[in-house]
């Protein structure tokens, strides 16, 4: 499998080049550039992208599906129907349980919800697979973009959908570095938590501007920190570390 990856100096995000072999059909997982290297890749291979599969709505991930569809203007955009409004340049929807062969290669549309209520996670050949913003390495996504349907799905997603596959499934997230499914289960701080492995914190703080509880200052992607917290009503939250003021 040939799989090449184009991160955004910005963002931080993974644009994903995809084929079984050189010389064949090819897709792309998101589309948030920069595209160029991925476009020498191709020619080098001599793939020919017949898809773009999009995670989710959110800029970062779709900045340069312009420049993708000049390059393969025949390509089918797909994303879920929940957000296909979203991206003005999608063709298509693609739906959960939905499987695609591009190329010799099995893609399964899996739903994992919580950072956007479309988002998508894509698993080949049941050996990789593409987390969006739901998983990353040591980390998990946020519930305070635009679309998201909260901490409750996401936790589902990853603990329930993501993490249920196989140990040896390699996780190429959407932004950053790679990981596998193993990984996580043992050393994902946020995971370890859910798992009952590590207890809760329970220190005071302010998040957002308001009194609420620090279960975990976890890793967040970009080298900064993510945490998850508890609302006096009993709610959870993940919110930036950086809008979180320890103490009471």
């Amino acid at each position: 499998m040939i799989i090449e990856r184009s991160m955004s100096p910005q963002w931080l995000s993974n644009t994903y080049l995809v084929a079984a072999e050189p010389g064949g059909d090819a897709f792309l997982v998101d589309a948030g550039g920069p595209l160029e290297p991925l476009l020498e890749k191709a020619d080098e291979q001599g793939l020919e992208v017949t898809h773009v599969l999009l995670t989710h709505h959110h800029h970062d991930h779709v900045a340069e599906l312009d420049a993708a569809k000049r390059r393969w203007p025949d390509a089918q955009v797909l994303i879920h129907p929940a957000e296909r409004d979203e991206v003005p340049g999608a063709t298509g929807d693609l739906n959960p349980g939905d499987e695609l062969d591009i190329g010799g290669l099995k893609v399964r549309a899996l739903h994992t919800p919580g950072h956007t209520a479309g988002m998508l996670s894509l698993v080949v050949d049941d050996r990789e697979v593409f987390t969006g913003d739901t998983l990353f390495k040591n980390s998990v996504g946020g519930v305070r973009a635009p679309g998201s349907t909260g901490y409750e799905d996401l936790k589902h997603s990853i603990l329930d959908v993501l993490l249920a596959l196989p140990p040896e499934t390699t996780v190429r997230p959407g932004h950053t570095d790679p990981t596998t499914v193993g990984d996580e289960l043992e050393s994902n701080s946020f995971v370890r938590i859910w798992r009952g492995v590590d207890e809760e914190g329970g220190e005071p703080c302010t998040a957002m501007g308001r009194s609420a509880t620090l279960v975990l200052l976890g890793d967040d992607y970009d080298g900064g920190y993510k945490a998850w917290v508890r609302w006096p009503d009993g709610s959870d939250d993940i919110v930036p570390g950086s809008q979180v003021e320890r103490g009471g």
